[in-house]
């Protein structure tokens, strides 16, 4: 390709909303331009990196045996309101009322419509693996979308899904994708590290998550010192804390703390640090979750100003449970943990007037102290680093009061009929796991694998006949990856002060071909050279544009483009061409009538290092 003809607009100032490394880049180096929030415009170079990442994908997919096909971005409702995901997505899920009062999804995910297809085509066990894909665009309505294709509103993955009549099947079908998945990211050139993961809103029974350690992954790896072992954080266990030898202290005394109740502030006014603190936290299970998010949009939009009490709103939630968790005050809830031990439905109780029902006090001074006596309280459910405490400080179920002296076991039981001790926190920094230290680092998911088991085949009345003649429920395998994801994971562990350091798989171009002067004589050797790479089926982009040879070079550094071959009027007198790899700070040269032939070669070897033979 020639670079005049082709729209590689870069830029040499980083845009001011861009957060990221993989961001700046992509925005500065011409391969995508933002038209709203969370949503981008693929230019040409982009575009070219994503359609070789999706080449790789379709490869490895198909050598697998699985099957593609294209699935509708636009779903009816209906089918997401039988699984019940329409409520937990909540607010993210993008939907809208066509012009015949029905109301659509836009796919954020294809589980419902694969399951849907799988329910009216598979019947019989014959059939039986079968597994499906697409790579398709995807939508969900963040919040707050950031770090670009990190966290957009629209992105493409590849979505695959497979059936199975037992569980062996299954296993077997989920470490082929395993597999493919490892030579997805070996080929595409990034460094990936596989992690034991939770299924979250997925469900299932079993899954691994393959993650791109860098320093600006939303994703956090916890891992053990001897790199045996490794989780991401919602899935990572911990070795319960020492008990703390036994404090000297008096009776559990109550003191004044009139302050905001947050753990920051009442630690500073008590001088204790949050590690002394216990913190409280009461969460719910209404029946019907969905009209609780209604309720509280018809509360924030309604434009007459009425408001609709706590007390309301769990009423129309239906009959509901309550639980009260401890965790230290220096700990975090692991949602996932906490969901896996109670169940879905689970959310934290964010409504103040039912928290000072339950507890007695506005939000911020809740405590254990006297909570298992209430017969609305279904279950307290205590952190085991809680229970190890020798002494802490809590809330005392009185606005603006904190008991301190508080012994864990003495004040509060640890033991009884609706008390559980088991670990419900995130892991942190001096945590161990089987004896062994735990480490953390941040990384990029791109791409994660399910056993779904019979979750949606259930609801969405997915069955077949099995070798008995009888009926069963199709067990189902989920295996996604974030085509851009990869892009982005690359550019963040390449890069360089001038710009982007690629793979050359999924780099936009292989090589680049700069003519470093105006005059006749390089335009042709250039022109010659760029022929020969072509004919030799290697991907080169001519920098033919009427610019100094410095605004081409600095341009071919932005792009990342691997192998750069330079005629200049210096080398030509010589009869070389000059020859740089992106990757290395040196230059060398090489004879001008052998110049293509080698550096075809070259781009044939990188190539086959990151083609992997199959395991």
């Amino acid at each position: 390709m020639r670079y005049s003809q082709t729209l590689i607009p870069t830029v040499k100032e980083v845009p001011a909303d861009a957060e990221i490394i993989s961001h700046q880049l992509m925005l500065r180096a011409g391969l995508m331009r933002k038209l709203a929030s969370g949503t981008y415009i693929y230019l040409p170079a982009g575009q070219r990196m994503l359609e070789k990442v999706m080449r790789i994908v379709r490869e490895e997919m198909n050598r697998s045996g699985a099957q593609e096909i294209t699935m509708p971005v636009v779903q009816p409702m209906e089918l997401w309101q039988q699984t019940g995901r329409d409520v937990d997505y909540g607010e993210t899920l993008g939907k809208f009322e066509d012009r015949h009062g029905r109301w659509n999804v836009l796919s954020p995910t294809a589980e419902e419509g694969f399951t849907f297809l799988a329910a009216n085509e598979i019947n019989s066990y014959k059939q039986l693996p079968m597994n499906l894909y697409q790579i398709n665009t995807k939508y969900r309505d963040e919040f707050r979308p950031r770090f670009g294709v990190l966290r957009s509103r629209e992105f493409i993955m590849k979505d695959a899904y497979s059936f199975h009549m037992d569980e062996d099947c299954l296993h077997k079908t989920y470490m082929q994708m395993y597999d493919a998945y490892c030579r997805v990211f070996e080929r595409c050139g990034v460094d990936y590290v596989i992690v034991l993961a939770e299924s979250g809103e997925m469900g299932g029974s079993g899954s691994h998550q393959f993650t791109v350690p860098c320093e600006n992954g939303e994703d956090v790896i916890v891992y053990t010192a001897d790199d045996k072992q490794a989780w991401n954080i919602e899935k990572a266990p911990v070795d319960p804390l020492a008990k703390q030898p036994a404090a000297d202290v008096g009776a559990a005394e109550e003191v004044h703390t009139p302050c905001e109740g947050s753990i920051k502030v009442v630690s500073e006014f008590l001088n204790v640090q949050p590690k002394d603190m216990i913190k409280t936290l009461i969460y719910w299970t209404p029946s019907n979750p969905q009209v609780t998010k209604d309720l509280n949009a018809y509360e924030v939009n309604h434009k007459d100003g009425d408001k609709l009490s706590g007390k309301k709103v769990a009423a129309a939630a239906g009959p509901y449970e309550i639980y009260v968790i401890l965790v230290r005050g220096d700990h975090e809830v692991n949602q996932e943990k906490l969901t896996r031990l109670l169940g879905s439905g689970l959310g934290l109780l964010e409504y103040p007037e039912l928290i000072e029902d339950i507890t007695g006090a506005k939000v911020g001074f809740a405590g254990p102290i006297g909570l298992n006596d209430k017969d609305e309280i279904s279950k307290i459910i205590i952190d085991p680093a809680v229970a190890a405490m020798a002494v802490g400080v809590t809330g005392a179920n009185k606005t603006d009061y904190h008991i301190v002296n508080v012994v864990p076991g003495r004040d509060f039981p640890l033991e009884g009929k609706n008390i559980q001790v088991v670990d419900i926190r995130n892991a942190v920094e001096g945590d161990t796991y089987e004896g062994k230290k735990l480490l953390f680092k941040r990384g990029i998911e791109v791409g994660q694998v399910f056993k779904l088991g019979d979750k949606y085949s259930k609801k969405l009345g997915a069955k077949c006949l099995g070798e008995d003649g009888k009926e069963h429920d199709l067990l189902m395998g989920c295996y996604g990856i974030g085509i851009n994801r990869i892009i982005a994971s690359a550019i963040e562990n390449g890069y360089d002060e001038n710009g982007m350091i690629l793979p050359i798989s999924i780099a936009p171009w292989e090589v680049i071909v700069t003519p470093a002067g105006k005059e006749d004589e390089i335009v042709e050797a250039a022109e010659k050279i760029y022929q020969q790479l072509q004919d030799a089926g290697v991907e080169v982009l001519i920098d033919d544009r009427n610019a100094r040879g410095g605004v081409k070079f600095k341009d071919a550094d932005l792009l990342g483009i691997p192998i750069r071959v330079t005629i200049g009027k210096k080398s030509l007198a010589e009869g070389q061409a000059e020859f740089k790899l992106r990757s290395e700070p040196d230059r060398s040269t090489l004879p001008l009538d052998t110049a293509a032939e080698q550096v075809a070669a070259m781009v044939a070897d990188m190539k086959a290092k990151l083609n992997k033979p199959i395991r």
